[in-house]
């Protein structure tokens, strides 16, 4: 045997040569990278809290909803055991690898409407993707109301002080 072929076979335990090919490698168990085994899936109500978060967080967002549903919320956040609802305002669609949005805001008097919006799409698309994965297809915003300066807000004053 040349060297080069001497050097492509191995010594098993019993002394004897055995070609590099058949030499036995440890098998992997469950069938590849462990990222892959399974499926993550995301409820619509995940992705509108989030989506809700991120539009509140916008300068000139002063609400998110209708003024009914906003009226609701205030009436809900004041019973006992009742939690704020960051998701009033938002309706999400979520499929396996896409979602789209559609949004119901008020905005701040004096404030640009169009610059408003386009940075609470930005917000939420960045927010929705980096938390979800998922592909934001959409953002639909309806601006539903202005607060006015003078304006007080809709929520019921607390009858306790």
């Amino acid at each position: 045997m040349t060297d080069m072929t001497e050097r492509n076979r191995t010594q098993d335990p019993d002394g004897e040569k055995e070609p590099l090919q058949t030499r036995k490698t440890p098998t992997k168990r469950g069938g590849g990278d462990p990222a892959s085994r399974g499926r993550t899936t995301i409820a619509d109500g995940v992705v509108e809290k989030i989506a809700g978060l991120a539009a509140r967080d916008v300068l000139g967002v002063h609400a998110m909803g209708s003024g009914l549903s906003r009226t609701f919320g205030a009436v809900r956040d004041r019973v006992p055991g009742g939690s704020k609802s960051v998701s009033r305002g938002v309706k999400a669609e979520v499929g396996e690898l896409q979602t789209a949005l559609d949004l119901e805001i008020v905005v701040d008097y004096g404030v640009s409407i169009g610059d408003v919006a386009r940075a609470v799409r930005e917000n939420v698309i960045a927010a929705v993707e980096r938390m979800t994965g998922l592909e934001v297809v959409e953002v639909n915003i309806a601006v539903s109301d202005v607060k006015l300066p003078d304006e007080e807000d809709e929520e019921p004053e607390p009858r306790l002080q």
